[in-house]
Formats: C-alpha cells, structure tokens, sequence
C-alpha cells in the first residue's frame, strides 16, 4: 500500500481490499454529529508549524509541554475526528504525555472511502518518513526528553517504519498495520516495538494475524524488546469506539465491539511508553 515505497501490487491490493470493505459516503454520518465531534477535538489542540527541508508542515499538539513525548500518526483518513480523540487520550494517559499529530495529507481529510484512498495513493511516503522524523525532533527540541512514536492501520505501518528509520525514536507502539520490505524491515528495527492486531482482521499480508507473526519473527531477528498482541474476536480498527468511528467502522462490516479488548490495548500501550519515555 506504500505508495512510492511499495510495489504499485501491494498498494493495489490494499486499496482494492479496503474499498470491497467499506461503503460509507458522507450522507451516512449526521452532518451535526460530524460537526460537533469535530470542534470539540480541535478545541483542545495547538496548531504548529514544524520546518523540514524545503516544506513546512501543519501539526497539532495536545499536552504538558515537559512532558514525554509521541508521535501520533494518522490513518488513511488524514487528521481526522478519530486520530484527535486518540492523541487526546495518549495525552491523559498517566503520568501525562505530550501527544502530536503530523499532518502527513497536508490539510485534507477523506470523507469517504474514494477520497482516503485517493489522498493514500497520492502520499509521498518518502517525506511522511521525513515528516514523522521532524516531528520527533521538534518534540525533542521543545521540551520532551524522550520520544515514541504510535500509529493506527496506515500510521501504525509508519510507526514500526520509524523504528527502523528513524534513529531519534525512543519506543514505538504500531496497531494493525505493517510496513512491506519496500518501505522497511523490521528485521533492522532500532527501537523497542509493541504491535496491536485483532483475530479477524483481513486485511491479508497487512494487518491479519498472519501478517502479526511475520511481524513478530522479524522483531525477533532484530533483537530489540517488542511485543505482538493479538485480540481475539476483534477487528481491524478496534480502537475507534467514538459514535462516529463506530458508526464507520460497521459500515465497513466491522461490527465488533469489545470494551474490555480496547481499555487492554491502551493498558499495554501505556505501560510500554512508560517504560521506555518516563
């Protein structure tokens, strides 16, 4: 799926594989609860810019400015509704993070499948990776000792993707989604990684459970700590549990919903970070 850093194949077949999926349009969200949703996630945020080579980039940040810091890597969607609740709750998680969100779409968010796809396809994967490496130093360079980097299906690809690349990253936590060989090789990975995945996940070579152990012997060859976490009767996209997210998610054919599978994921994600950022 990784644009220029994937075969034209792989990024086919996770496009194709999401589109028989899903079928949401914009009519099958209430435009008021869309609206209402959205304004109080932006209320809490401080919108940044962050320089890197010759372009300079959106970013929005939640949290104590002392405080650790993590990248929050958005999914196909772009800087939408859902990745803000995520970055907001990082940012309450105890002892307190400081959470920020790279705008790697460049101010545009996909209101239906066509569109995600579209602005996906269009990525410049090469300069989501530079994007995401500034973003850790920008953290770095303002208050934050140390620095992790999570993500979600195609951030959670580029989060694992930042342990390899990205030598400044401190630990990272990845849920359902798994970077190709093109991209990066988990094999070389340089930072301690956690991994998310839900059983019935079909997103096959990307986020099922056989893509989750490839994952996992790849960490292994690499030597650094990490842990695979498969949730058994869970989806992919588990952590969405906002209305609208569920509303999405089962217009995708994801009816699953597991409370006690999802408070554990973030019980992980937080005990990890603390470990390796506090």
């Amino acid at each position: 799926m990784l644009g220029a850093l994937v075969s034209s194949s792989s990024s086919r077949f996770f496009s194709s594989s999401i589109g028989k999926t899903c079928s949401l349009s914009r009519s099958s969200i209430p435009s008021f609860s869309r609206l209402s949703v959205r304004l109080m996630a932006d209320s809490a945020f401080k919108k940044i810019q962050i320089k890197r080579d010759d372009t300079t980039f959106d970013a929005y940040v939640v949290g104590k400015d002392d405080a650790p810091g993590i990248v929050v890597i958005q999914e196909w969607w772009g800087v939408d509704f859902e990745i803000k609740n995520h970055a907001i709750k990082i940012s309450q998680l105890e002892p307190g993070f400081k959470a920020l969100i790279p705008d790697l779409y460049r101010g545009k968010v996909g209101l239906d499948t066509a569109e995600a796809q579209h602005l996906m396809d269009g990525l410049d994967w090469p300069g989501a990776i530079k994007d995401i490496h500034a973003s850790v130093n920008w953290l770095k360079a303002n208050g934050s000792k140390k620095v992790g980097v999570t993500g979600m299906c195609m951030g959670g690809a580029l989060a694992i993707a930042s342990s390899v690349l990205v030598p400044e990253v401190d630990a990272v936590v990845g849920f359902y989604g798994t970077p190709s060989s093109e991209l990066a090789d988990p094999a070389q990975a340089k930072a301690p990684i956690q991994a998310h995945f839900g059983e019935l996940d079909n997103f096959v070579g990307f986020s099922d459970v056989t893509a989750a152990k490839n994952l996992e012997e790849k960490l292994k060859a690499s030597g650094v700590p990490h842990e695979v976490h498969i949730y058994s009767g869970n989806g992919h996209a588990f952590l969405n549990r906002s209305p609208e997210g569920v509303s999405r998610r089962k217009s995708m054919g994801l009816s699953d919903e597991d409370e006690a599978a999802v408070e554990l994921a973030w019980s992980r994600f937080n005990s990890w970070m603390k470990h390796y950022l506090v």
